[in-house]
């Protein structure tokens, strides 16, 4: 008896996995290169723009030099800082706590989100007069006003994350019996981790916005100061060494967010660009 043999169809190889590309260190210098090439040519080589509306690269390096070696720099510097990560700080935890509550319970969310949503929509310079009427001329306004800055974005990207937990996740922890305290720690806060990283790196960038408007409050050191005290003295040198010292300080902020960001989010496996 003749047995005939079904010929099984053949498997495709697998098609080789497309190598992800380093990204190019250098185009993370092009674009600020290209503008104080501009910056350059504008001021010193074509002259479209007198000394008194935009001095040029030299111009504000030699400023930023003498104010540093005075010690002035540093001493608004010092000030400043202490002041953003203060106030992010006071900022951050209050969100954390907030965003939890409300991202679990709706009746949280039914309680305090509508009144927060409101008070989100307030431009920074609104509270000024009154953090000084309630808190005095000191250091407890401009922090507060900082804080404020910094705790909506950390707030609103948790509460989302929070309610974009997958609920088959739930389920599973449900299945194995995980207190609400387990869920919480093991399921809903990781899900959420991303949403938190990116809320805290807007926030870190809010503050740093929030920090000129703080420092009108009767201040006489601090980057904020030293960019108002550059426009009523008329110097603009000053005023683009302090936007300069605040932009490189709010870039060494988020990246070292996005460093912490990649070590948290190692185990995701995520798109990350071609």
């Amino acid at each position: 008896m003749q047995v005939t043999q079904i010929a099984r169809p053949t498997t495709p190889p697998a098609a080789p996995a497309k190598k992800v590309g380093q990204p190019k260190r250098f185009l993370t210098f092009l674009v600020p290169v290209l503008l104080l090439i501009l910056w350059f040519v504008s001021t010193e080589g074509l002259r479209w723009f007198p000394p008194n509306q935009l001095p040029s690269p030299l111009q504000v390096l030699r400023t930023g030099g003498t104010l540093l070696a005075d010690g002035d720099l540093t001493r608004h510097l010092i000030a400043s800082v202490g002041r953003v990560f203060g106030g992010f700080l006071i900022g951050a935890i209050i969100a954390l706590v907030l965003g939890v509550l409300v991202g679990l319970s709706r009746s949280a969310e039914q309680l305090l989100d509508p009144t927060l949503q409101a008070l989100r929509n307030v431009p920074s310079l609104a509270w000024v007069p009154f953090l000084l009427l309630w808190l005095g001329i000191d250091e407890a306004p401009k922090i507060t006003l900082i804080a404020i800055g910094g705790f909506f974005p950390v707030y609103l990207n948790l509460v989302s994350g929070i309610r974009q937990t997958d609920r088959k996740l739930l389920e599973v922890g449900y299945t194995f019996g995980f207190t609400d305290l387990s869920l919480i720690s093991r399921i809903v806060l990781p899900s959420a981790l991303p949403y938190l990283l990116t809320g805290l790196r807007v926030g870190i960038g809010q503050s740093w916005l929030f920090l000129v408007a703080a420092e009108l409050i009767a201040s006489t050191r601090g980057l904020g100061f030293m960019l108002i005290d550059g426009q009523n003295s008329s110097r603009p040198d000053i005023m683009l060494v302090s936007i300069i010292v605040l932009a490189v300080l709010g870039k060494l902020c988020d990246s070292g967010l996005r460093i912490a960001e990649r070590k948290l989010l190692s185990w995701a496996d995520t798109f990350q660009g071609r």
